[in-house]
């Protein structure tokens, strides 16, 4: 099969008026969505601001913005240092199912692109934005194992490939300039899975940098005629086969091609942790809030886990899960969540400030925070027990945590979380402008020229 080249002449030949409406809703939603997570991380994120410098002090054409920084530098190292900043504060949406953050890189490397090219209308770059997500999450859902056993970590190495797919669109590359872009970007996109063994380093909060950078530069490189490979996605040396062996499913890439957007079926997050976090989050809260738990009356939590590599990831090492040393690190603990949940009854960005991940009474309840893998449990299943002064609670975590689409955000709360987000802008934002953007994004349709909305970033 020659799944690669379908997937490329999809790519090309696709316009906005052959996009599903609801695909288009929920695409603009995810652009507000990721920008307010960016701009709120130009501040708080982990690691950005050396991104941000090392792309300030490069020489180069001045043509895309650096958000937040009224700076403007190459579109390749705006998309890197944008993308340093879209998944830094673990906030943006995610498809539950593919375990990928599909915006994460396509939206830096888009909007990087758009505005090098100069008069990009908001139809086109909904259009590139709307392929570029959907090539991410149906990356992910071919896999049938998570690579993380082979030592791969895959969110940012699918995600440079929906980047690609986005900023091939924006350019208008034929099919075949399209393979030459994949092709390219494989020589590119990679991530240890080592991240998840060191609870100092900074690379999972940063990693988003190199795969939007990942997506600019093949695309310009395949724009500009370097040839690549026929088969980059499922060639004998291909994605699938170097990164997953044989656990994958190929059929998946083209079911539905171009009647099923997988980026419609995104979650928006409620809180800034770890996708994988939340169902045990919001277990906890709904027993502490049912009984008004407070946390001198806990004697201790257990957190029960199906067979998941992500779940197991999430809880082990236990001690280094409950004493994070990094903000990215307590957002990817299940007993740090569980525990912040438990002790301020939310969980919000100020939590994970340094001041507050060393909280004592938060790590005091941390350290009753235990788990045990249930092999009565799913994959996709968990159990939260809590025993305190008042009894013993056991709760089962939710099918569909908060934000999924079949237990959803409203427009409301994720225009509060943009502009909660926002707040935070190294670039002051007026009330006003705050206001406009809103508007321009969620009638994205409407905008003539995107630089329109990157003016006010």
């Amino acid at each position: 099969m020659d799944e690669s080249l379908i997937l490329a002449k999809h790519i090309a030949d696709i316009s906005y008026d052959d996009i599903p409406r609801s695909a288009v809703d929920v695409t603009k939603k995810s652009l507000l969505d990721g920008l307010g997570v960016i701009t709120a991380a130009g501040t708080m994120g982990e690691g950005c601001r050396q991104f941000i410098d090392l792309a300030i002090a490069g020489e180069g054409k001045k043509e895309s913005t650096i958000i937040g920084f009224d700076a403007r530098v190459t579109a390749s190292m705006a998309a890197f240092a944008n993308g340093s900043m879209s998944h830094a504060l673990d906030f943006e949406d995610a498809h539950d199912k593919a375990l990928v953050h599909p915006n994460a890189a396509a939206i830096p490397a888009a909007l990087a692109v758009a505005e090098s090219i100069g008069n990009v209308s908001g139809k086109e770059l909904i259009t590139a934005l709307t392929l570029g997500s959907d090539v991410t999450c149906r990356l992910g859902l071919a896999l049938t194992e998570d690579p993380i056993q082979y030592g791969w970590y895959t969110p940012p190495i699918l995600g440079a490939f929906g980047a690609t797919a986005a900023t091939c669109k924006l350019l208008n590359l034929s099919p075949e300039q399209i393979l030459d872009a994949f092709s390219l970007t494989l020589c590119q996109a990679t991530c240890s899975a080592e991240l998840t063994h060191s609870h100092r380093s900074l690379v999972r909060s940063i990693r988003d940098a190199f795969s939007a950078k990942t997506g600019v530069l093949s695309a310009q490189l395949a724009e500009r005629g370097v040839i690549g490979f026929e088969k980059p996605i499922e060639g004998e040396a291909g994605l699938f086969r170097l990164y997953a062996r044989e656990n994958y499913d190929l059929a998946v890439l083209t079911d539905g091609l171009g009647e099923i957007f997988e980026g419609a079926n995104v979650s928006f997050k409620p809180w800034p942790s770890c996708r994988g976090t939340h169902y045990f989050l919001e277990t906890t809260l709904e027993i502490v809030n049912a009984h008004d738990i407070r946390p001198a009356d806990i004697e201790y939590i257990k957190v029960g886990i199906g067979p998941s590599p992500l779940a197991r990831t999430l809880c082990e090492p236990l001690e280094s899960k409950q004493h994070p040393k990094t903000a990215i690190d307590a957002k990817f603990s299940i007993p740090f969540v569980v525990a912040l949940a438990s002790v301020r009854r939310e969980v919000a960005l100020k939590h994970f400030i340094p001041e507050a991940i060393v909280d004592p009474e938060v790590l005091e309840i941390a350290r009753k925070v235990t788990y045990e893998v249930d092999n009565n449990l799913g994959a996709d299943e968990g159990l939260v027990e809590l025993k305190s002064k008042q009894g013993v609670f056991r709760l089962k975590t939710p099918e569909f945590a908060y934000g999924h689409p079949s237990n959803p955000i409203s427009e409301e709360l994720l225009v509060r979380k943009f502009v909660d987000c926002a707040a935070h802008s190294a670039k002051q934002i007026s009330d006003q402008h705050l206001k406009r953007l809103v508007e321009m994004i969620l009638n994205l349709e409407d905008v003539r020229n995107i630089g329109e909305i990157m003016a006010y970033l």
